[in-house]
């Protein structure tokens, strides 16, 4: 598959952080584009994407569907930053990414696996797609595990680090989880929503 770098795409590094939103979609996007395209993204978890795999009862799912995924033992632990400086994968996604965890990226704060992945990554020249969880200013609507639908309210603070983020070099920041499609090179679904909340 060729991406939208032009670039041939064979190996994609998948970052899960501790955020709920759009993990539902993110999960199935990246089922998708595995069933579509047979690429394997090499899976790794912040201890907090594990406690909200958990939660949105997808652990199980995960381990079926990615079973060589690896959890954060420190930011370098596993050791995976030196194939994404090296250019071994072609892209690195982080999705979704807490508002923790984009503050720290913007602030140059590499102290977890995922952080230290990005930082790491920046130095090269593999692409960075980042999906924050706090994008857009005002309410939005969030769905709990039960199917219970409840509002919140974005902090300003946020919102200004995912516009920081978006000038970061070597970053390319998504508004849905759906944009996934275009890494890859495969089109968007045509209803615009695809496999949303099927697992």
């Amino acid at each position: 598959m060729t991406g939208q770098s032009g670039k041939k795409i064979e190996r994609i590094a998948w970052g899960i952080t501790g955020s709920a939103d759009q993990m539902i979609e993110t999960y199935n996007v990246l089922v998708d584009i595995k069933k579509q395209t047979g690429i394997e993204p090499m899976v790794f978890l912040s201890k907090e994407g594990v406690t909200v795999m958990k939660w949105y009862q997808l652990w199980d799912k995960i381990q079926r569907d990615f079973p060589s995924f690896k959890v954060d033992a420190g930011p370098n632990s596993p050791f995976i930053v030196g194939r994404l400086q090296m250019g071994y994968y072609d892209s690195l996604l982080i999705a979704p990414a807490t508002a923790n965890t984009v503050a720290k990226i913007v602030s140059g704060i590499a102290d977890t696996l995922v952080t230290n992945a990005v930082a790491q990554t920046a130095k090269g020249k593999t692409p960075i797609y980042i999906l924050p969880a706090d994008r857009k200013r005002g309410a939005v609507k969030a769905l709990a595990p039960n199917g219970k639908v409840f509002e919140l309210t974005m902090r300003q603070v946020d919102i200004e680090n995912s516009e920081k983020l978006s000038k970061m070099e070597n970053i390319t920041v998504l508004e849905s989880a759906y944009d996934i499609y275009s890494i890859v090179g495969l089109e968007r679904p045509a209803d615009g929503y695809g496999p949303e909340r099927r697992v």
